[in-house]
């Protein structure tokens, strides 16, 4: 069966349209399909967002809340539905699909809500009344890495926010989508107030940045497509939020605990088979502790090994296509000809369940700014170690990328590590070993893209400020 869009509140019939095949990247079978989008359908997507507006945005935050805890309940109720689905179509292992596919995107909703109660939505400033406004129609393109978590962090943010939403899922992972309209029509969110539309990027992701209702593109990918999306955003002045792709360091003091930092830089690297944005693939290391380090890290990468992702003990599942993986061995390729040594994994294929798309968890070491695998990003299992003299020149190893989207510092003197984290150009850095925290601002620097996403800020992201001026005194009539 084709999966339909969800327009309006109902599940489109899409027998007979062209589609697109979801395949798991465990064994190479298709598990489902969803219908190629086209213009069209994006046009009436729009319609029923713009349609929806006015009376959703002028709706009591209350009752916004009130929906948004409802689809964190509805989460939690289809955990596992959810959960062995993302399993399925992106190869995440079962245990880790369950704990943080579908755990994070509830906690999302949760630090979202917290946000839209803690919100001011009139104050007075200087002599005018300032008013924060719903951005209108927002476009939400999401990735396949995590695209539970995507789409809640976009999704709930804005209908907190009173915007309406058009959202497209990545094509390569899009059944989890489908289950979240199945709960926005047990939770009875008004229709209109999410619609989402399947299809690719020329089919559906261009015409929805481009289209004229739309008022707002948040998108997660990476940085060459959020390039793309600008440019063609710009046509139309909308805004844009981009969150785009990373080659995050971390960099070990001389004074750091080893095992335990290995330990937590490899699981930065590694979970997800490595397909994380922020994910600290670059370890900056002072080279009287190298080997030590990789003495280390070679012993702890036993425990990554690819297992087939229905198994609950595995911990490092195949990639999320073989698309993915041919270009995840390319990067390996051309590490290893630039002069890149391999400690352990490499191009050997391995296979725990027959016709996957597995790559084995890889480390190198002698890595020097000059290699592609240095500054580009892999997003597979894939680790490099550089050794540094000085702090100074441990910082600029960090520095030297065109990303800034995560970090981290490893010392047994967290005010030690403090200092150097604020002095690494980067929107997170994790103090040994401290991970996401969905609470605080999720975002990068230089290229790694616009705007933040998570708690306040990200609630924030879909908000317009108007002030009327000399209306400072009135700022009580007509709350």
């Amino acid at each position: 069966m084709i999966i339909g869009h969800d327009i309006a509140g109902i599940r489109e019939d899409a027998e007979g349209r062209a589609s697109i095949d979801v395949v798991d990247p465990a064994d190479g079978t298709v598990i489902g399909a969803v219908v190629a989008g086209d213009a069209a359908d994006v046009d009436r997507a729009v319609a029923a967002a713009v349609s929806a507006f006015d009376p959703w945005s002028t709706t009591p935050m209350s009752e916004r809340i009130a929906h948004v805890e409802a689809l964190a309940a509805g989460l939690d109720r289809h955990r596992e539905r959810l959960a062995s689905t993302l399993s399925a179509e992106m190869g995440s292992p079962i245990a880790f699909a369950r704990a943080a596919q579908v755990g994070v995107a509830i906690a999302d909703l949760a630090q979202l809500v917290a946000a839209a109660r803690a919100h001011v939505e009139r104050e007075s400033v200087s002599n005018s009344l300032v008013i924060a406004e719903p951005v209108g129609v927002v476009a939400a393109i999401t990735p396949w890495n995590f695209p539970l978590h995507q789409i809640m962090l976009k999704v709930g943010a804005a209908i907190l926010a009173g915007c309406t939403v058009v959202l497209k899922p990545s094509e390569v992972a899009p059944l989890n989508a489908a289950i979240v309209g199945d709960i926005l029509r047990e939770i009875e969110l008004p229709a209109g107030v999410v619609n989402i539309i399947h299809g690719d990027g020329a089919g559906v992701g261009s015409p929805l940045v481009s289209h004229p209702g739309v008022d707002m593109v948040t998108f997660t990918g990476s940085r060459a497509v959020g390039e793309s999306v600008a440019t063609a955003a710009a046509a139309t002045i909308k805004k844009v939020a981009l969150e785009l792709g990373g080659k995050s360091a971390a960099i070990v003091l001389d004074d750091a605990p080893v095992e335990e930092s290995v330990r937590s830089v490899l699981a930065s690297c590694f979970a997800n088979a490595g397909q994380t944005c922020a994910a600290q693939t670059r370890v900056l290391v002072p080279a009287p502790l190298v080997e030590a380090w990789q003495a280390a890290a070679v012993e702890a990468a036993a425990g990554w090994a690819p297992g087939d992702p229905k198994d609950e003990g595995t911990a490092t599942g195949p990639v999320a296509s073989a698309l993915q993986r041919d270009r995840v061995q390319g990067h390996i390729a051309t590490a290893i000809m630039q002069g890149a040594r391999v400690l352990t994994g490499g191009l050997d294929i391995v296979e725990p369940t027959a016709g996957g798309a597995y790559v084995q968890p890889t480390i190198f070491t002698d890595v020097t700014p000059e290699m592609q695998i240095f500054h580009e990003e892999v997003f597979g299992p894939v680790l490099t170690i550089t050794p540094y003299a000085t702090i100074d020149e441990a910082v600029d190893l960090a520095n030297d990328s065109v990303y800034g989207l995560s970090g981290g510092v490893w010392s047994s003197d967290p005010r030690r590590a403090l200092d150097v984290a604020l002095r690494m150009r980067t929107g997170t850095v994790g103090i040994n070993g401290a991970g996401l925290d969905v609470g605080a601002p999720f975002g990068g620097y230089k290229q790694s893209g616009i705007g933040r996403e998570c708690g306040v800020h990200g609630f924030e992201e879909f908000l317009e400020l108007k002030s009327v001026m000399g209306a400072a005194a009135l700022i009580g009539d007509h709350s």
